[in-house]
């Protein structure tokens, strides 16, 4: 077992899979470069398997959408091949598809409508976000620790990989 440090514990960079995003407005493009600097700033990430392996962080996370499942393939610090990890989209559609609608409610919401009214909108929006990062910490419990924060930012990047133009 490789041994690691809590800084080794973190994601150093993260990329997306370009060819399976399509048209991002500027709210979303935003939401995405906030997320991806956020986690190479902050985060706690430690895959266990690729650990056990003998691999150490900090590591590079590259997302892509193959086959429909989420792939999230890993490099060590040294640039090495750390492996992939797997998951099925399926548990991920309903919070994405009900943040998609709620955001696209509070970005119409910030031009025309009361301050109560966007709290309002921006709280559900943040309880279904939360909602996800569950679901994300649920799909890799005993694959990947990782804290809340860095699963609402990973969140943030599947849903932008649902995107579909």
């Amino acid at each position: 077992m490789a041994e690691t440090s809590p800084s080794s514990d973190r994601i150093a960079a993260i990329s997306l899979d370009e060819s399976t995003v399509l048209a991002r407005g500027p709210e979303v493009e935003q939401e995405r470069a906030a997320a991806l600097h956020d986690l190479a700033v902050d985060s706690h990430f430690r895959p266990l398997r690729a650990v056990d392996l003998g691999h150490a962080g900090p590591w590079s996370l590259r997302l892509a959408v193959v086959e429909g499942r989420l792939a999230i393939a890993l490099r060590d610090h040294h640039g090495r091949d750390a492996g992939t990890i797997g998951l099925g989209l399926t548990r991920f559609r309903r919070a994405v598809r009900e943040y998609f609608a709620i955001c696209d409610s509070y970005y119409k919401a910030l031009r025309k409508t009361s301050a109560k009214e966007l709290e309002t909108l921006d709280m559900a929006r943040r309880g279904i976000h939360d909602r996800g990062a569950r679901h994300l910490l649920e799909a890799l419990e005993g694959k990947v620790e990782l804290d809340h924060d860095t699963a609402r930012r990973l969140f943030t990047l599947v849903c932008v990989l649902h995107i579909r133009g």
